[in-house]
């Protein structure tokens, strides 16, 4: 027979002490942020690592919850992500309902988007009848939908108005037939040897707006935009990965009204820049009309916003008529760093951020 007698901890022991030594073991996740700038937090958890034809898929539990990763660059955190999606999404919406007597757009399409949760804020919108969205990586929207719970994949997924399209977002607006009132690029930075550098190019914008219905609006994300240009974009041109200006250089030379705008996104260590574009449609100058979407009062995005979004105010955890004035409303440090930057991003001679 074999007895166990209650082991007690040794007299030193304390658990404390223990949890504190632990600690300084623990695993960081670790991004490249800028020349010389790392990002760097503690990695609590992995919940899920494989790899596509396309790129590293990870899900990794952060002080941001969970974060999805693609070949080490944050794409979406559960602390933050509503700030980014609010942000790409509704100024564009509304923009089209605003000049289009409260009527909001019907068709959308959208580049990329694989979280999910872009097509989740487009179908908030009451006046959407069909969300069209392309995605090069079906793994990362099954990813997304198996574990992001909290994007809302699987509703967006089972709503009958949303289409998903395994495939090359260039090809398809290369190919389309069909026109868009809203055209929304969620896509990956034009980053070097990435799959999203073509869809920032000026002949892919030039595509682009004949997929637009007559009053469409175009938006894109536009990659690092803070308020105070870092170092290595104002001395080191050589160095400038900031494509920010460039993005907007470059619809510039295919729209009419082109405005850019920007919101801080704590998890991906800077401010964030979009960049929304139209063709001239009111009477006046082009410069008068993004003048004016950039100064409107703030009570009429508030009525846009509870005339045309499920839930109104009340359902988003960002956007407002105030907060849209603060996107819209550029430092002035950004300002004349954009002034300064002429260049233009085309297929022969693309632009990589960082």
């Amino acid at each position: 027979m074999v007895t166990t007698k209650p082991v007690s901890p040794p007299p030193y022991s304390d658990p404390a002490a223990i949890e504190t030594q632990r600690a300084k073991a623990g695993f960081s996740f670790r991004e490249d942020m800028a020349p010389g700038v790392v990002l760097e937090m503690d990695l609590k958890r992995i919940l899920h690592s494989t790899e596509s034809p396309y790129q590293q898929i990870d899900v990794i539990e952060t002080v941001f919850g969970k974060t999805l990763v693609t070949d080490g660059k944050t794409q979406s955190t559960q602390s933050d992500e509503f700030a980014y999606h609010e942000s790409l999404v509704h100024p564009a919406m509304l923009n089209f309902a605003h000049h289009n007597g409260s009527n909001g757009p019907k068709k959308v399409f959208v580049g990329g988007g694989g979280e999910l949760a872009t097509a989740r804020e487009i179908l908030r919108h009451h006046s959407v009848e069909r969300c069209v969205m392309v995605d090069l990586d079906e793994k990362v929207v099954e990813v997304s939908v198996q574990i992001l719970h909290e994007w809302g994949g699987k509703a967006v997924k089972n709503d009958p108005r949303f289409e998903l399209i395994t495939g090359d977002a260039y090809a398809y607006l290369l190919e389309c037939k069909e026109t868009f009132d809203v055209i929304v690029m969620d896509i990956s930075d034009p980053i070097e040897a990435g799959p999203g550098v073509m869809l920032y190019t000026k002949e892919l914008y030039e595509r682009v707006v004949s997929c637009l219905s007559p009053n469409g609006v175009f938006v894109t994300q536009a990659g690092a935009a803070d308020a105070v240009p870092p170092p290595h974009a104002t001395t080191d041109k050589e160095r400038d990965t900031i494509c920010f200006g460039p993005i907007r250089n470059t619809l510039q030379e295919v729209f009419s009204c082109v405005l850019p705008y920007s919101q801080g996104i704590p998890s991906f260590g800077s401010d964030w820049g979009f960049v929304m574009a139209f063709n001239h449609r009111c009477a006046g100058d082009a410069k008068d009309v993004a003048a004016e979407w950039s100064s409107i009062s703030p009570s009429v995005i508030d009525e846009l916003i509870e005339g045309q979004i499920k839930g109104g105010e009340s359902s988003l955890k960002m956007y407002d008529g105030i907060t849209h004035l603060r996107m819209f409303n550029l430092s002035k440090a950004v300002r004349k760093h954009m002034e300064r930057d002429t260049r233009i991003m085309t297929e022969d001679n693309p632009i990589f951020m960082y």
